[in-house]
């Protein structure tokens, strides 16, 4: 069959198919298309979570439902315990080794379990991490008061039921020996103490009590510096201090470095600058985090240069930015996730690539001011910047104001079907089928043979999208779920399309149908 024909025959499917109709919304904001997470218990989150032997274990149970709620686990494995008030499971796991641990959740509406494989051995990160991180709501006015209040808020407004576990400190918590504008005069003062100890500025008082009040909660703390003489922000980092500050950020029960390249390029000449050259910062850092007493994510920040996603496991990383900062070329969504995608190959359990935060609801936006104001994003691209990092498996990390979150801002980041699209064990990455053009399909292999789909549109128009079963490998009839809105939508012979609105994405998952019966 020639192409021509071939994609004659495509559209006549698809044409025949129509537009899906629009569902109901929930009640409220009709914008709102994930419903609300009932009074029962539902379970969220990854169903696979790596360890190291002999370091310090913590993983909240992500799960919704009213409380107060009761906890248990069966085949815990040694060494480990749960609270069953907390969901919170700690301990140490002495030995390498594969447990499948049963979890239950129970209330007065009912109760639900899980299986969830523990893994411990050399792997960290085995789904996307995923958290909140300051930069894009705090810059240089981070506090240990604004972190400590984003854990409480990351609790109380579920988004630490739905998975997020990171609470993550960017730049300006260290000292800065001459204040600029925009940065208070009380973060100024020398970077090291007389025993070349990095000193936390004075809106950072006591860093193991706050990263032990992140811990008391079943979260994570995350920390920031640069392998140059200062940050991006001018404030002190690691350089000829980097296995003093690896040790003092263990120390303190830090969970994360964010590493960023920032001013070690003034260390290395422009000629000099090989990919030897720009991985040896990061090949330090790596081998010294690796080497501490507790499990410690290392996310590089160069900005995909040298083909970062090529080795950047190699030198110890578990994620690593594949472009620039995302900051204000938020319209440029589609096309970062197009990029990313171009080195999906990389992406795997522990290896993940990271195309930046997500900007959504209310961001600072002024580094200066810290002027917080609304995403200037539709509501319909605030869905696709979720569905596309979800379907890319990449680290899903919210950077915005939590004291503004509405409803709305929750629902997009919290929708537990589509977490779990990003945070499935294959950790596959999706690929683009055929050539991307104002509207495109992208196609993601899911643990238990069914796949998740996205029908993108990044033109300013309504427009049709839609995709043939034989170009997914597919044949006989599907069923397809709305992954926003939690339902299924019918089953198709042939192929499936919809009216997509602009600059939005239509995220589904495509079923057998007779798996789908059952």
């Amino acid at each position: 069959m020639t192409r021509s024909i071939a994609l004659s025959a495509l559209l006549c499917v698809l044409a025949s198919l129509g537009s899906l109709r629009a569902q109901p919304s929930p009640p409220g904001d009709p914008a709102i298309l994930t419903p609300k997470p009932g009074p029962a218990p539902r379970i969220n989150g990854p169903s696979v979570y790596g360890c190291r032997p002999g370091h310090p274990f913590l993983y909240r149970i992500p799960v919704t439902g009213n409380r107060p709620m009761a906890f248990s686990a069966a085949r815990l494995p040694d060494g480990l315990s749960l609270d069953a008030t907390t969901g919170i499971i700690t301990g140490s796991i002495a030995a390498k080794g594969t447990f499948t641990v049963e979890v239950k959740a129970a209330n007065g509406e009912g109760s639900a379990e899980r299986s969830v494989r523990i893994v411990c051995g050399d792997t960290l990160a085995l789904t996307p991490p995923m958290g909140w991180n300051d930069w894009y709501s705090d810059y240089s006015r981070i506090s240990d008061e604004r972190v400590r209040d984003a854990a409480n808020r990351m609790v109380e407004n579920g988004m630490a039921d739905a998975g997020y576990q990171y609470v993550d400190i960017d730049d300006c918590w260290s000292q800065i020996e001459k204040a600029r504008e925009g940065i208070e005069a009380a973060r100024e003062g020398p970077g090291r103490d007389s025993a070349g100890n990095i000193l936390p500025n004075r809106y950072f008082p006591d860093m193991k009590a706050l990263t032990d009040s992140i811990h008391a909660k079943g979260l994570k703390a995350g920390i920031y510096s640069s392998p140059g003489k200062t940050t991006c922000a001018g404030f002190a980092a690691s350089y000829g201090h980097e296995a003093q500050d690896a040790r003092q950020f263990a120390a303190w029960g830090f969970d994360l470095l964010k590493y960023d390249w920032c001013s070690y390029r003034a260390i290395v000449a422009a000629e000099a600058l090989t990919v030897e050259a720009q991985q040896k910062p990061y090949r330090l850092m790596g081998g010294l985090i690796r080497a501490q007493n507790r499990d410690m994510i290392l996310n590089l920040c160069q900005y995909g240069k040298a083909d970062v996603w090529k080795w950047g496991e190699e030198v110890g990383a578990q994620s690593w930015r594949t472009s620039g900062d995302l900051g204000d070329h938020l319209d440029q969504i589609f096309e970062v996730a197009l990029g990313n995608i171009a080195h999906g190959a990389w992406s795997k359990p522990g290896s993940w690539n990271d195309p930046d935060y997500i900007q959504i609801g209310w961001v600072g936006n002024d580094p200066v001011t810290g002027r917080a104001q609304q995403t200037k994003l539709s509501k319909d691209e605030q869905y696709a910047f979720m569905s596309l990092w979800s379907l890319m498996a990449s680290p899903l990390f919210f950077s915005g104001d939590l004291t503004r979150m509405d409803a709305f801002t929750l629902s997009v980041l919290c929708n537990p079907e589509v977490i779990a699209v990003d945070q499935d064990p294959l950790g596959k990455c999706a690929h683009v089928v055929g050539a991307p053009g104002s509207t495109f399909v992208l196609v993601k292999e899911l643990e238990g043979g069914t796949l998740a789909v996205g029908l993108c549109n990044r033109s300013h128009a309504s427009a049709t999208a839609g995709v043939h079963w034989s170009q997914l490998g597919l044949t006989g009839r599907q069923s397809i779920r709305d992954l926003w809105r939690e339902q299924m939508v019918g089953t198709f012979d042939g192929g499936f399309s919809a009216e997509v609105p602009p600059r939005g994405v239509m995220l589904i998952q495509v079923i057998p149908a007779a798996a789908a019966a059952n």
